[in-house]
């Protein structure tokens, strides 16, 4: 039959273990880390403290056996047997649930050490090998549009340059027309007979701008008549050119993101990293 004789027992957050040793016949007790000690690390401690212990194994209430890389902390969640050479001890662990509020406090205020504890020694080399990688990716990314910068600049002024002239040519098309209309009205034929003639442009002309609405969705607004043109000249440019929008968008898109990620990165870690660093990374 089962003997009695293994209690567990919370103090400071962490379990005790308590049992008789069978050589020694005394009370001893272990005090475990659930979350770092494992079955295995536990029973080679119970055999290093009594040397007449030949077998020492858990199994589960259903009789298997339970491993020895299982963890503490799983172990502890149901009630066990624990067999000491020929003797097995029925282990029923407290309820977390019934813990005192103290111990509660006190087992969270030791994961709130150990998690400070890994951000002050982890944290910062994490953030200086991520700054590394985000500055060599923005070199790359730079490197690949370099040639596509300068062929943009290019595509860009000579798309520039035919929008200017189109404008230009467009005043010098309205002063034509309005000279011709003065010159007929004034020294060709009489007012009476150029007044139709000027109300029939304006109404073509304001079907015009009608028909632009139409096929582009948009008021005809200078401004925006301007870059709709300017963006036409600059794609049908592009193509002549073998110059990829698509990919030259996707290449600033990243870099904008990798530049913002650099800069949320830098306010923490500047914060961390000694002067003399810091200046030699500027």
């Amino acid at each position: 039959l089962p003997l009695p004789g293994v209690t567990i027992n919370y103090r400071h957050g962490l379990p005790v273990i308590t049992l008789t040793l069978p050589t020694r016949s005394e009370r001893c007790w272990f005090t475990v880390k659930p979350m770092v000690t494992t079955v295995g690390a536990f029973l080679q401690d119970v055999q290093k403290e009594d040397k007449g212990i030949e077998r020492a194994e858990v199994f589960a209430t259903d009789g298997s056996k339970v491993s020895d890389a299982t963890l503490m902390e799983i172990l502890l969640m149901n009630d066990f047997k624990l067999v000491i050479n020929n003797t097995a001890y029925s282990v029923s662990p407290p309820v977390k649930d019934k813990l005192s509020s103290e111990h509660a406090t006190e087992m969270e205020d030791i994961k709130s050490l150990v998690h400070r504890l890994f951000v002050a020694l982890h944290l910062e080399d994490h953030q200086i090998k991520k700054e590394r990688e985000l500055l060599q990716k923005l070199d790359h990314l730079k490197e690949e549009l370099l040639p596509l910068e300068q062929m943009k600049a290019r595509i860009t002024h000579s798309a520039d340059a035919k929008t200017s002239r189109l404008l230009w040519v467009g005043l010098a098309l309205m002063s034509t027309q309005g000279g011709a209309l003065a010159w007929l009205t004034w020294w060709v034929y009489s007012w009476d007979i150029m007044e139709p003639v000027t109300y029939f442009i304006t109404y073509g002309s304001a079907m015009a701008f009608y028909a632009y609405f139409v096929l582009t969705k948009q008021d005809y607004i200078y401004p925006d008549a301007k870059d709709r043109q300017f963006l036409h000249y600059f794609y049908r440019k592009s193509k002549t050119q073998h110059f990829n929008v698509e990919r030259y968008n996707k290449l600033k898109e990243d870099l904008a993101e990798a530049e913002e990620s650099l800069r949320r990165l830098r306010q923490p870690l500047h914060l961390r990293l000694p002067i003399q660093e810091i200046n030699d990374k500027d």
